[in-house]
């Protein structure tokens, strides 16, 4: 089964003194590109949790950010006193000098001021430390569920377009088995009307018979065929980091359809072309989110 490079994911974890929350976003990318937003306490575990993801998700554009609430009074923002003090002390020497009045309300105009309240970080122990690592294990996991379920649409979605494509290459089989009669009665018709000219009816034979073979599509119908079936078979196959690997063999469906395109000289059949042209190119737009 197939993995989405577009997801979310969402954990949490608590330790004796903070709740810690943890989300993951990915979008398709060609290769792993990772965005923290840790906040210092965790600082030191930002390579770990880095290299884990890594290994987590392969591919994709990974953000991560990190969110903690305290549980106790550690790490609540306390009242600078002395700042505020002097502060007070400034403002009181301000209003003597300037003759201006005493503020109405000292608190909110004090404790607005920068610095007034100072946070203490705190430290991070092994509780803590633990809690992070469990709430990005857990949104990790959510993450791939996520990918998962988007996948198993991807699945279903390719399916129906190979089968398309498919029945779309059968369609023009009653086209191709006209054209050679057209093309011969078409070609001896403009001979005809040269009657000022001769030519030999065995040259003419072997003119045609090799303008013929520059149209033949037959080989072009198989390698597409081949193509298909390899489609279906490398989204069945249970290794990982297919994404890639589908968007070449999209690649050279699209040389087929091309070249079957150029050598089609019926109306009916470029119609055709171009349907499979359209089923071929939302393959290609969906294969950028196959992991």
């Amino acid at each position: 089964m197939i993995l989405s490079m577009t997801g979310f994911g969402r954990g949490c974890a608590s330790s004796p003194t903070k709740k810690i929350v943890v989300e993951i976003k990915s979008l398709n990318s060609k290769q792993f590109d990772l965005s923290m937003r840790v906040p210092s306490i965790f600082r030191e575990l930002e390579v770990e949790t880095r290299n884990r993801l890594a290994t987590l998700f392969e591919r994709g554009k990974v953000d991560l950010s990190v969110n903690i609430e305290n549980l106790g009074v550690e790490g609540v923002p306390t009242i600078n006193v002395p700042v505020i003090a002097e502060y007070k002390r400034q403002i009181e020497a301000l209003g003597k000098e300037l003759n201006l009045p005493e503020p109405a309300d000292w608190y909110h105009l004090l404790l607005r001021l920068p610095d007034s309240m100072k946070s203490e970080a705190g430290k991070m122990d092994d509780a803590d430390s633990k809690a992070f690592k469990d709430a990005v294990e857990e949104a990790a996991g959510a993450l791939n569920e996520f990918r998962s379920r988007e996948g198993a649409k991807l699945y279903l979605f390719f399916v129906e377009k190979i089968a398309n494509i498919r029945g779309l290459l059968a369609e023009v089989e009653p086209y191709e088995e006209q054209r050679v009669p057209k093309i011969k009665a078409r070609l001896e018709d403009q001979l005809s009307r040269l009657t000022s000219i001769e030519y030999e009816q065995g040259r003419l034979e072997q003119e045609l018979i090799f303008y013929i073979e520059k149209l033949d599509i037959s080989e072009e119908k198989l390698r597409l065929r081949t193509h298909l079936d390899y489609f279906l078979q490398t989204l069945d196959d249970k290794e990982g980091g297919k994404g890639k690997k589908l968007g070449f063999i999209a690649q050279e469906m699209g040389r087929e359809i091309n070249t079957l395109g150029s050598k089609s000289n019926q109306a009916e059949m470029q119609k055709i072309v171009v349907k499979m042209k359209d089923e071929l190119e939302q393959i290609k737009e969906q294969v950028l989110n196959v992991l």
